[in-house]
């Protein structure tokens, strides 16, 4: 049985594509326009081959003061990297102990890290500051990403797989005579090798486009992320280099992008299965 091409799904998702596409082509093809035409407003669809240059020039200069480049996306990769690995250690370890061993006040400790869901950073970031300058971590790497590190969401996701495994794998493994970190590393870490790929993708979006924590912790150039970078070379209208304000958007698109077709397959399994 032959199969009709519905042709009015296909128009409205190539629409949305179209709209989605055109902003992110429009600043590649601005990148490599001069500054000055920018400025007048002079804006084309079309790359200028020779405009390509600005590219090496951000990567090793920067902007407007700002540093350079290639040191930024250091930063923010390092930032994005330390995040999600640490969330993801800290919330499967956490989501282990609630959901396999029995303690003193263990549904309490789950109900404290429930309720975490509804303080993010923006209104204890006060209290975190102060946290972080009373141990010395103002202007350092861990005090970009130890605040950060925790996950109430991570947590909840990875419990709930382990809610779903049978009791007589556990017992099997019991009887097999695996201890509580083998049972872990050869049967949990397997079966949530879904969530893991999904969480990660996830987390290092988040990390990598982290602004507000950044700004405020890390007044030192040096430690500056892209994101703050890319705010550093605006100007005003009449100092900002346009076309490597551009470029430098470009770049820092490319390593989440990366991650995300990368791990693409793993990602959509653990959305679409990892409740099973």
């Amino acid at each position: 049985m032959s199969h009709r091409f519905d042709w009015p799904t296909h128009l409205v998702l190539g629409l949305g594509a179209a709209l989605f596409l055109l902003p992110i082509w429009l600043v590649i093809a601005g990148s490599t326009l001069d500054a000055a035409a920018i400025s007048r407003g002079e804006l084309s669809l079309v790359p200028h081959l020779s405009g390509l240059a600005v590219y090496a020039k951000v990567l090793s200069e920067g902007a407007f003061g700002a540093q350079p480049v290639w040191q930024m996306l250091t930063i923010s990769f390092g930032m994005a990297l330390a995040i999600a690995t640490g969330k993801i250690l800290i919330s499967i370890l956490s989501a282990y102990a609630v959901t396999f061993f029995s303690f003193p006040f263990r549904m309490t400790a789950f109900w404290l890290i429930f309720i975490t869901l509804m303080l993010p950073v923006e209104v204890r970031i006060v209290p975190t500051y102060s946290v972080m300058s009373d141990l010395g971590l103002i202007n350092t790497f861990p005090g970009l990403t130890v605040p950060l590190i925790a996950s109430a969401t991570a947590t909840l996701l990875f419990r709930q797989t382990f809610l779903a495994i049978p009791d007589e794998l556990v017992e099997a493994a019991r009887m097999d005579g695996a201890g509580p970190l083998r049972f872990l590393k050869d049967i949990l870490v397997p079966v949530s090798a879904a969530n893991l790929a999904a969480l990660f993708v996830i987390l290092f979006v988040y990390g990598w486009n982290q602004y507000l924590w950044p700004l405020l912790v890390a007044t030192n150039p040096r430690l500056d992320t892209i994101v703050i970078g890319i705010v550093k070379m605006i100007g005003t209208e009449t100092q900002t280099e346009w076309n490597r304000v551009m470029a430098t958007a470009v770049l820092a698109m490319l390593p989440p992008v990366a991650v995300v077709v990368l791990m693409q397959r793993w990602f959509v399994k653990g959305l679409t299965e990892g409740d099973k």
